[in-house]
């Protein structure tokens, strides 16, 4: 619990008000929260990829199928999104997400996807379900849940900002709103709601999906929110770790000075 403290700590001393200081914040944390965001959901995605794409936008020598560099540039519109949106301040409405998930998913919907009339950007139409415990709303029921759960997290107050997105991640993953890429979607809202409320961002390592999986299950199963907030808490520390190890040699060396 102390390093997460130091790490919000250290993340409110930037002050970051505008998405140029929130890019400079972010400078390699944005290639690496793309690509363990997407090789959670697709085993093919490698971090030498994704960073061939963020820094140059393209890659050279890819063998790899198309859907998967499709993928990995998506990643790279929705941080250009994520950006663009925080220093507008623009808050997290449906028309938002919607933007999100389209800018996750466009180009990568399979056929059976389009056949039965699915689109990116837009809820599902179809009975799309995840999860151990098979969870998801009635498509009928989507865009009701969707506009309830956001409402629900309108003045936010800083000190609650990761239990509100724990909250809302739990909730959005819970609901299932559309027919691919709400993991991502998911993720990249959650940490949007982090940022606007002064809070690091995290990454929610790949290496770690088992017990991020656990996480989201004690919701769905009991409505237990705690056992996400405590892995947010850990993901934190884990995403801003060496970052803190300088700060502390640099507050050790003045001290000794």
């Amino acid at each position: 619990m102390e390093q997460y403290k130091k790490a919000v700590a250290m993340w409110q001393e930037k002050n970051i008000s505008t998405d140029a200081q929130l890019a400079e914040a972010l400078n390699g944390h944005s290639i690496a929260f793309a690509y363990h965001s997407g090789k959670i959901e697709n085993e093919n995605i490698t971090y030498h990829d994704t960073r061939e794409i963020f820094e140059h936008d393209g890659v050279t020598s890819y063998t790899g199928d198309l859907r998967t560099l499709f993928e990995i540039r998506n990643a790279k519109d929705a941080n250009e999104l994520f950006l663009t949106a925080f220093g507008d301040r623009r808050p997290l409405d449906e028309t938002l997400i919607k933007e999100f998930q389209y800018r996750l998913t466009q180009n990568t919907y399979d056929t059976r996807r389009y056949q039965l009339g699915e689109l990116p950007g837009e809820y599902k139409r179809h009975d799309f379900v995840t999860g151990r415990e098979e969870v998801g709303a009635a498509p009928e029921d989507v865009a009701e849940e969707m506009a309830e759960l956001l409402a629900e997290l309108t003045d936010v107050p800083a000190e609650k900002a990761l239990i509100a997105a724990a909250y809302f991640h739990a909730k959005f993953e819970n609901i299932h709103p559309f027919a691919d890429g709400n993991g991502r979607t998911g993720r990249l809202a959650m940490n949007y709601i982090l940022v606007l409320n002064s809070h690091p961002p995290i990454i929610i390592h790949e290496e770690d999906r088992k017990a991020y999986y656990d996480a989201l299950d004690a919701w769905d199963a009991r409505q237990e929110l705690e056992p996400l907030c405590a892995f947010l808490r850990e993901q934190t520390v884990k995403t801003w770790e060496k970052q803190l190890e300088r700060a502390e040699k640099r507050h050790a060396g003045r001290i000794s000075r």
